[in-house]
């Protein structure tokens, strides 16, 4: 396998233009950058649920899939990934008013100042991906027991993940695609993979509502697509700027042109 053939249409880094490598390089930089941010969000999103904000746990998916069973959405977001966003005492006093029923005339008084000055710079509806926590019918609907996140939002989430991941990976792979890995059975794996893996990760969370163990098909899925991502970036980058020219693509003429 090893000694496999180039094929006629393959061309190595070494054999495109440097404008070409320079873009390459770019988008994989800005690539790697925006996955970066979107593992520091993914772990503040769903952290801390089951009551530890240090780490990201299977029941943490569970939670924010299925809902706690106890308690409500906003008490989950102020114990979980709000609980640094306010003072502890007035934490506690929105947790205090949600579990004695939430009534309008405290939420008038007491708790609207509060959202006001804490969250709505953020949550005031104009971000359609983010809760909108102004006026009391929205908090409201927060403040009943929790169910974790439901059809429509997932549809609505689902949707913006299968298109823009599926786009990064796209760019991502033709990248790699350049790159000289033996066997080619693993290359063919790392750039298919990803695709495998986000309709696997996106059906999981659907599933994780019907039966808990899912989770772990959702930490999974998403585990491999960041590693199959890792793999192709460092390769990449590695062969276009760093790596000897293959002897493969020597043999045939191939090596460094303007």
């Amino acid at each position: 396998m090893s000694d496999t053939p180039l094929h006629r249409h393959y061309t190595h880094y070494s054999e495109l233009p440097v404008s070409m490598r320079i873009l390459y390089t770019a988008a994989l930089c800005i690539l790697g950058m925006g996955y970066l941010f979107a593992l520091i969000y993914l772990f503040h999103t769903y952290s801390g649920r089951d009551g530890n904000p240090l780490d990201l746990t299977y029941n943490d998916l569970v939670i924010a899939y299925t809902g706690s069973g106890k308690g409500s959405k906003l008490e989950a977001a102020m114990r979980g990934p709000m609980s640094a966003m306010l003072p502890k005492d007035e934490a506690a006093a929105l947790v205090n008013w949600v579990q004695q029923g939430a009534d309008r005339p405290t939420y008038e008084t007491f708790i609207a100042p509060t959202l006001e000055k804490r969250c709505l710079s953020c949550h005031d509806g104009s971000n359609p991906h983010l809760v909108n926590l102004s006026g009391y019918d929205n908090i409201k609907k927060l403040a009943e027991q929790d169910k974790g996140t439901d059809i429509f939002t997932l549809v609505r989430v689902s949707h913006i993940h299968l298109f823009g991941i599926s786009f990064i990976f796209f760019i991502v792979g033709i990248v790699f695609s350049h790159a000289y890995v033996r066997p080619l059975w693993i290359k063919y794996l790392v750039i298919g993979a990803p695709f495998v893996c986000l309709i696997v990760d996106v059906s999981s969370w659907y599933m994780v509502k019907i039966y808990h163990p899912f989770a772990w098909v959702t930490m999974s899925a998403g585990a491999m697509l960041g590693m199959c991502f890792a793999f192709m970036w460092v390769t990449s980058m590695y062969q276009m700027w760093i790596g000897r020219t293959p002897k493969a693509v020597l043999e045939r003429g191939g090596g460094d042109v303007g």
